[in-house]
């Protein structure tokens, strides 16, 4: 007698999907905001914005990843945090633009779904929406056996804000001579991983508690990836601010570069700041050169700011959000032919 086969015999369990979704019905509600119509479990999210006080509304969004840190996740068994490294990711990369967060939308594969482990991740994705002011509405989970082995999952996720048309911050004012002010990190945030990834576990395991450090391997790398929304709002209605870029794989030069003019260019002064611990490590134990370091890591610059001249000393002075430094980094300089 042949082998009789059913969707659940091949790794696919529905009804699995189906509690793991009613098991999230209030991480997600904790979430909504004004403009949310519908709960989850329906064919599209649905949003209703209120633009009355907008003169020309602009739509703004970004999807992204985790990237290769969820291999640290796996070997860390910590999850509940990778969900926030991915939403506030998206959040700071509409954020640069001027935007306010709307709603967001995740992504979760996997060869075989863990309740307690998908639970833990989208705790993380409400965690971030709810501190974002950004409603959690919709996204997909899906169970695709033979793609990912035994505990591994992907991620990934939407973002959709909102800016007025005049208040967009695209960095078109930029001028040579310009300060380039540096927000500070606390650590890879959600980049670099896969260098940082075969430097470290060269010489560590995940336990390994480094003094230089002053926690494990595994807590250095799973530090979440902040975000920048309150750091960005306080500044961009300043006089003088011209830009902001969110930095991430590229470095501070490459991502910096992206909102600069053509013909400008960033002179970074390296020698202003230390590098974080982590970092410093990096390049020790992999003998890394520099130039790759600038390019795959942040090096403690999560965010940087381009400032008018006369306006950077105000900035400079104005009390950052807790958690958050700021300084001089470098200035913008004309192309040399």
């Amino acid at each position: 007698m042949s082998k009789k086969y059913t969707y659940k015999s091949s790794g696919v369990d529905v009804e699995a999907g189906n509690r793991f979704v009613k098991s999230i019905g209030k991480l997600v509600a904790d979430t909504h905001r004004p403009g949310v119509i519908n709960t989850i479990g329906g064919f599209g999210g649905l949003f209703q914005p209120d633009f009355s006080s907008m003169k020309q509304p602009v739509l703004v969004s970004s999807v992204d990843g985790v990237g290769t840190k969820l291999i640290v996740a796996f070997k860390t068994g910590v999850y509940d945090t990778v969900g926030q490294d991915l939403v506030n990711h998206c959040v700071n990369d509409i954020a640069v633009s001027g935007a306010e967060p709307l709603f967001f939308l995740d992504y979760f594969s996997t060869g075989k779904l863990k309740q307690q482990v998908a639970y833990d991740v989208l705790k993380g994705f409400s965690i971030a929406c709810r501190e974002n002011g950004c409603a959690l509405i919709g996204g997909e989970t899906a169970e695709m056996p033979d793609i990912y082995s035994e505990g591994e999952f992907d991620l990934a996720g939407t973002v959709v804000g909102v800016v007025d048309r005049d208040k967009i911050l695209d960095g078109s004012g930029i001028c040579d001579g310009d300060a380039v002010l540096g927000v500070s990190g606390n650590g890879l945030h959600t980049n670099g991983y896969s260098l940082a990834r075969k430097v470290l576990f060269s010489k560590f395991s995940v336990d390994d508690f480094v003094d230089e450090l002053g926690m494990t391997i595994g807590e250095s790398l799973m530090q979440i990836h902040p975000s920048y929304l309150t750091v960005i709002r306080k500044f961009r209605k300043m006089d003088g601010v011209r830009g902001f870029a969110h930095i991430t794989g590229g470095g501070i030069e490459g991502n910096t570069q992206r909102i600069l003019p053509k013909g400008l260019q960033l002179d970074v002064e390296w020698e202003r700041w230390e590098w974080p611990p982590l970092f410093q490590l990096i390049r020790k134990v992999g003998d890394v050169p520099v130039d790759d370091m600038r390019q795959a890591f942040n090096l403690g610059i999560g965010l940087t700011l381009v400032v008018s001249p006369d306006q950077c000393d105000a900035v400079l002075n104005t009390p950052m959000p807790d958690g958050f430094s700021i300084l001089k980094i470098g200035q913008i300089k004309t192309i040399q032919k």
